[in-house]
């Protein structure tokens, strides 16, 4: 499939500019047509490589006959100049006319340079279409396919600006003052000259280009390649223990020192976990599927796709959220191909998946309205710790986050007691659940607040104070059989029939299955005398099936306090704040609040707040933020001109919100050009809820969230242009 597609695309002339010599030779080794090892000129800023051209020959020899050419090791080999512009131009060449050869400088099987990415950065960087940033990306991917496969899943990580699957943990974990520090070292600059720069470019990436581009270097090192980065990156998450630092900025300055004109800029952001250009996840693998389709060229679709390219793009979406693991997906796709991936990429316990999130409603009618003629069930909405809890045949238990991270060690007692629950037939399972702080002698759910106390990492049995108590409501996997396609009525079937209650330790979620307004209405009461947050409420029998990582309209959250306004909270996340006067003097008396738009990667001012703070928390929240002050706003923010905070604040913290309702906005940038072409959405009357800790400046509120609760509040003029606007597929 693939393999054969990169077979045939070696038959093709490379460019125009540079024609393929032929050769004589008839070792086993293809002959490499451009050798990018040699040093780059001495330029620091090159947009030209030199490199050695190979010999031609002229003899022709009948297949499987020639022999061995005496080469004179000490002759010298030509070289020519090659212009990277104009290779890497042609990734804005139309996918359908696209040449992977033309955009690719380096032979075939040779590692792909850094630079073919970095540029391919700037691009993207340069562009705000989708469609055109889906286009550039699927032609970066397709010339790796062509050129060198075995470097595609490097790329990919990269393109995602990752290092490993989210559940493996690996991070890199480096802080701005390291990468000052190794900026400074390896190109013989002051930290004090770096820190300037910084702040008056805002940019760290920005810095290391402007610093590198007026250095010169006697010798130059050998020029990056995908790999080289990719593998470097790893050293530096692994590095642990004594002098872990230190080893990390020397693998920092040997990348530094090598890097040339752009490179710079995207090495840094890479290594900050923040690229910045407008390539979102969803984006990178709709393109991921299309350069599979177009790689497939001794491949057909199946006969009833209509639209290959359409449809390839939503398999690999598909299969990525039961199987988030490049490291799986990037050699099937390249083995057996993008129409065989759902078979060949299954769910499996010990991989976690993205959960399956509720839309907010506004009260029990709009919830009838949406689900007229369909069966539906409540259940209680509990105030915990959404986890996913893996259980293996070996016996081995894994518990993750909404966000894939392993808490298995932050709850040693809740995998001690697993064996108790599950019923002897039971092998393996993944369990959908809440985990809730629990008062067994009063048989009480306890507040939120009080299961974060709980330290996150090496939690001791003989330690725990605060007890918890875990509320199953779905069952994704059972006894090696995936559960996702199936209905809710049957998934909740096998939930039951799997587990035995243990009350305050392991409990079923509370449920109600009815159509009756008035019972409903008192089912939500219950729900908050019981201290839940609300109701969820489910389609049953249809259209019920689990959808992994997405906020579906099948799934609608009920909450008490805001059945009048805007129907759900927010989570936001601070960007900046003002000096508190009077009674606040000393700490910060306002915040400005920011939501996270994904396709663009930036904050968008929401409102200000300065409500909903004891003097206690205003403290804390103060004293916790001082530390992510930053001298100029981010190039990612958005905000209106007349929006001018005393600080600005790196983004690292995210708070729950909730107002009265949303309004359109002259000032702030939320959700701008959705409802409104030049105007964003405020909050009115927002107050501080809590902390969520379990969260990251990028898992807040999304601007396509607050367009949609805009929209759906009653009595607004634009409630009637859309019902809901709907997430991608």
């Amino acid at each position: 499939m693939m393999g054969k597609a990169r077979e045939s695309s070696k038959k093709k002339t490379q460019s125009p500019n540079k024609k393929t010599p032929k050769s004589s030779s008839s070792s086993p080794k293809k002959r490499k047509t451009l050798d990018p090892s040699p040093a780059i000129a001495e330029n620091p800023n090159p947009t030209s490589i030199s490199v050695e051209k190979p010999q031609e020959s002229n003899s022709v020899v009948e297949m499987g006959t020639q022999k061995p050419e005496l080469k004179n090791p000490f002759a010298k080999k030509p070289k020519v100049d090659l212009n990277v512009d104009e290779f890497v131009a042609n990734l804005k060449i139309k996918p359908a006319k696209f040449d992977p050869n033309l955009a690719a400088w380096w032979g075939d099987g040779d590692k792909v340079p850094f630079l073919f990415l970095a540029r391919a950065f700037d691009m993207i960087k340069g562009e705000s279409g989708r469609i055109v940033i889906t286009d550039i990306t699927c032609n970066v991917l397709r010339t790796v396919i062509a050129k060198t496969p075995d470097d595609l899943l490097e790329v990919v990580y990269l393109l995602a600006n990752k290092i490993a699957p989210a559940h493996q943990g690996l991070e890199l974990g480096i802080g701005d003052a390291t990468l000052i520090k190794a900026l400074a070292e390896a190109c013989g600059a002051t930290e004090a000259n770096v820190k300037k720069l910084y702040k008056d470019l805002g940019d760290l990436g920005d810095v290391a280009k402007e610093i590198r581009s007026k250095q010169s270097m006697m010798r130059q090192p050998p020029p990056l390649t995908i790999t080289k980065v990719f593998n470097t990156f790893q050293l530096i998450a692994k590095a642990s223990g004594k002098d872990s630092q230190e080893r990390k900025k020397n693998y920092i300055k040997s990348l530094i020192v090598a890097a040339k004109d752009c490179e710079p800029v995207y090495l840094m952001r890479l290594l900050q976990a923040k690229l910045r250009i407008s390539l979102a996840e969803k984006t990178l693998l709709v393109a991921l599927g299309q350069a599979a389709v177009y790689s497939e060229e001794h491949s057909k679709p199946p006969s009833d796709i209509q639209s290959p390219l359409e449809e390839a793009g939503k398999i690999v979406k598909q299969v990525y959220s039961v199987v988030p693991v490049y490291d799986k997906i990037i050699p099937a796709l390249l083995s057996d191909g993008v129409w065989n991936l759902s078979k060949t990429c299954n769910f499996t316990p010990g991989v976690p998946i993205g959960p399956m999130l509720a839309k907010p409603t506004n009260g029990v009618s709009e919830i009838i309205d949406k689900f007229q003629d369909m069966v539906f069930t409540c259940e209680y909405k509990y105030d915990g710790e959404r986890a996913q809890i893996h259980f293996m045949e070996d016996g081995s238990v894994d518990i993750y986050s909404r966000n894939a991270e392993r808490n298995t060690e932050k709850f040693p007692d809740v995998v001690a007691a697993l064996p108790r629950f599950k019923k002897p037939s039971v092998k393996s399972f993944i369990l959908d659940c809440e985990i809730v702080a629990y008062d067994r002698e009063k048989q009480k759910i306890l507040p939120f607040q009080i299961l974060s106390t709980r330290a996150r990492k090496n939690v001791k049995m003989s330690e725990i104070k605060v007890d918890v108590c875990v509320f199953a409501f779905d069952i994704l996997y059972l006894n090696g059989m995936p559960l996702l396609q199936e209905q809710l009525d049957v998934r909740r079937k096998h939930l039951y029939d799997s587990f035995e209650e243990d009350c305050g330790y392991f409990q079923f979620a509370t449920t109600l299955t009815s159509n009756d307004i008035e019972e409903i209405q008192k089912f939500l009461e219950a729900s908050v005398n019981a201290s839940c947050e609300g109701l969820i409420i489910k389609t049953l029998e249809k259209e019920a099936t689990y959808e992994p990582s997405k906020r579906s309209n099948n799934w609608l959250k009920l909450k008490k306090d805001y059945m009048d306004s805007v129907g759900d909270s927010l989570d936001l996340v601070p960007i900046g704040a003002f000096h508190g006067r009077g009674k606040r003097t000393g700490v910060y008396g306002a915040f400005l609040l920011a939501c996270y738009d994904s396709n663009n990667e930036e904050f968008q001012s929401i409102c200000k707040i300065g409500t909903g703070f004891s003097e206690a928390v205003l403290e804390e929240r103060s004293s916790s933020l001082r530390s992510k002050v930053i001298s100029i706003p981010k190039t990612y923010f958005r905000y209106g001109d007349n929006l001018k905070p005393d600080v600005w604040f790196e983004p690292s913290e995210v708070w729950e919100v909730k107002a009265a309702d949303l309004t359109i906005s002259p000032v702030h940038r939320a959700a701008v050009g959705i409802v409104d072409s030049d105007k964003g959405i405020s909050l009115r009357f927002p107050r501080l809820v809590r902390l969520r800790e379990d969260k990251a400046p990028e898992d807040a509120t999304s601007s396509d969230q607050v367009a949609e609760m805009y929209r759906s509040q009653a009595n607004n003029p634009h409630r009637k242009t859309k019902d809901d606007l709907e997430e991608e597929d």
